[in-house]
């Protein structure tokens, strides 16, 4: 029996000398890497192909703000109501972060973590009153990204076009109001007439809420620049100084 297991122990040597033997390549050899594998995007990648970042990100970022104008202006029914301009503004601009953080990541994905832990830190104690300033925020972020993994063109570039497209974005907004509830105690029953054509001539818009023999109620809604005192000015001096004006401020509805 011991010379059995002494046989069989030789045998399988030799048969692993001879597979040693046989196997391609000098000893020490390392195994050839993996091939790797292709992209998903195999049209994308030849187009872009040669393209600097900076040409890439002059190509992605204006088409991602065209996808969300798209987005934002897509046809709607008119029983759903007219749009809200801060609402289209923050789906353009988050169309625009996504395709920074996409830029900033790329294959990584130790930078995919680190763009979860990053935006982890982000905590809103108070309400945001203007959901643009969320998206400056992420823009913010965005850029920070882009320079914390040293992508500086990249972050320069996307920082420079995110700043044009805002500016474009506000400019072309409607001009911010203040809002309020004006009170006039008057007992002239003519001088509804004549506040109102004051308030038109100083670019109020205004909506009647109460009509008595005492008092006239109006909500108000008036450019940021013009001034209450000088709005109560003008209806005493219409009036000859026998009204009484109180202003309310309101919240802007949403």
């Amino acid at each position: 029996m011991p010379n059995l297991k002494l046989v069989l122990a030789l045998a399988l040597i030799l048969a692993g000398a001879c597979r040693a033997e046989a196997a391609p390549g000098s000893e020490g050899e390392q195994p050839p890497p993996p091939a790797e594998a292709p992209s998903p995007f195999p049209q994308a990648s030849a187009v872009l192909e040669g393209l600097s970042e900076i040409e890439v990100a002059f190509v992605r970022l204006p088409l991602a703000a065209l996808f969300g104008t798209a987005l934002a202006f897509r046809p709607r029914r008119r029983a759903q109501g007219a749009r809200k301009v801060v609402v289209v503004q923050t789906q353009i601009m988050l169309a625009v972060v996504g395709a920074v953080i996409m830029l900033v990541v790329g294959n990584s994905l130790s930078r995919a973590f680190g763009i979860v832990g990053a935006a982890g830190l982000i905590r809103y104690r108070s309400n945001v009153a203007d959901p643009k300033d969320a998206v400056v925020m992420l823009c913010a972020l965005a850029s920070g990204l882009a320079v914390g993994v040293g992508l500086y063109q990249i972050g320069a570039v996307a920082t420079a076009f995110m700043m044009l497209l805002l500016w474009l974005i506000e400019f072309l907004a409607p001009a911010a109001r203040k809002h309020f509830e004006l009170r006039i105690q008057t007992t002239d029953p003519d001088f509804r007439g004549k506040a109102e054509d004051v308030l038109k001539g100083l670019g109020i818009e205004f909506d009647l809420l109460l009509e008595d023999d005492e008092e006239i109620r109006y909500a108000i809604s008036a450019p940021v620049d013009v001034r209450t005192r000088d709005v109560s000015d003008t209806l005493r001096l219409v009036s000859g100084y026998k009204i009484v004006v109180r202003w309310e401020e309101k919240r802007a509805p949403s």
